[in-house]
């Protein structure tokens, strides 16, 4: 027998039932006296475990949060986000499912709690001696799976003006590769100028340019970088075959030069993984029927898995209409279990992957 997973769809009666249940799970945290609340003791860890990685000079977010300075006018809109459960972006639902997920950038119910009670106390500086050490992050063009063993980039850099509508197209570039590899890890990133302006970066493989199939390979977007594959796994990437990317552009004032590229990670050679990787968009449904008015609309469809598959990871992908989506197992005894629920936000594609977290090497 097999087993099938089936992708729920909501609208939006759902994200508000979730966002009063979360006002009311944080509550009795507040019993932390303010008075005892400072930043540099209390919030800024806070900042620089959560989010710092955004919330700096010349990364996605719109304002710095890496000073004192530069965060108490912004104190109160910190409050709403965090107690909402809006910032930092993670869309799972807590309560529902798999949960200890790697990356997991969430503050939790104490955190959240020291973040409001230091707002409700009047935003204090504290002791500046009290403060972490400033963090460090690494260079934009650093990798983020490791320096790959190879790399491949758009055939030649593509100029995206200051003004204009959003742009879509697809690149196709020869992967250079003269024999069969598997890897352990991939990545596709933007260059460092082109950054600002990558809504997302698509890439496959395929035979040839005309191939209209191919294979998914890996994705760029705002909160998803790389993939490093559970140990043991592997994807097999043969020989002459061709990189489709598939971008999406959108102009942010100024000209910028993008040259995104996807970057591969061997095993070692002879080595075989003993499983073979693989990502699939799982029961597509392209025909969903939202009658005018409606704000709570679910759509259900299934996708049968042929052999025994182990899932490392969800990712929730829907457009400008969509709400939230789940992900639900249906076992071959007829017994189903719901594995993840997720809010959608179109800015953000985020992976959440349970214990896949090293190169495989």
């Amino acid at each position: 027998m097999k087993s099938s997973v089936g992708t729920r769809l909501f609208g939006s009666l759902g994200v508000v039932v979730l966002a009063v249940l979360a006002l009311a799970a944080v509550a009795p945290g507040t019993a932390l006296a303010q008075s005892d609340v400072t930043f540099t003791k209390d919030v800024l860890p806070i900042l620089q475990d959560s989010c710092q990685t955004c919330h700096r000079e010349g990364a996605i977010a719109p304002m710095s949060l890496m000073t004192y300075e530069e965060t108490r006018p912004w104190a109160r809109a910190i409050r709403e986000k965090v107690v909402t459960r809006t910032m930092p972006p993670w869309y799972i639902d807590k309560n529902i499912g798999v949960q200890g997920f790697k990356y997991d950038r969430s503050l939790n119910d104490e955190q959240i709690a020291t973040v409001s009670a230091w707002v409700d106390a009047g935003a204090p500086r504290g002791n500046p001696a009290d403060a972490p050490p400033e963090r460090e992050f690494a260079d934009r063009d650093q990798w983020h799976i490791g320096e790959p063993d190879w790399i491949v980039p758009i055939p030649e850099p593509f100029v995206v003006p200051a003004e204009g509508a959003n742009w879509w197209g697809d690149f196709y570039a020869d992967s250079g590769l003269t024999e069969d590899v598997w890897i352990s890890a991939v990545e596709t990133k933007p260059s460092s100028e082109g950054f600002p302006v990558v809504h997302h970066a698509v890439t496959r493989v395929q035979e040839t340019p005309d191939d209209d199939e191919g294979d998914f390979l890996n994705e760029y977007a705002q909160g998803k970088n790389g993939d490093i594959f559970p140990p043991g796994t592997g994807r097999l990437v043969k020989a002459g075959t061709v990189i489709r990317f598939n971008m999406h552009y959108a102009s942010i004032g100024e000209d910028r030069t993008d040259r995104t590229s996807v970057g591969l990670t061997f095993y070692p050679e002879g080595e075989t993984p003993k499983h073979e990787l693989f990502s699939r968009a799982l029961a597509q449904n392209y025909d969903l029927d939202i009658p005018p008015g409606e704000d709570n609309v679910r759509h259900d469809s299934y996708h049968k898995f042929e052999n025994n598959v182990r899932l490392t990871g969800f990712q929730p992908h829907l457009h400008n209409r969509g709400k939230r989506q789940c992900i639900e197992a249906i076992y071959p005894d007829g017994q189903t279990e719901m594995l993840s629920c997720a809010t959608w936000d179109f800015g953000w594609h985020i992976v959440t992957c349970s214990r896949c977290c090293r190169p495989a090497r």
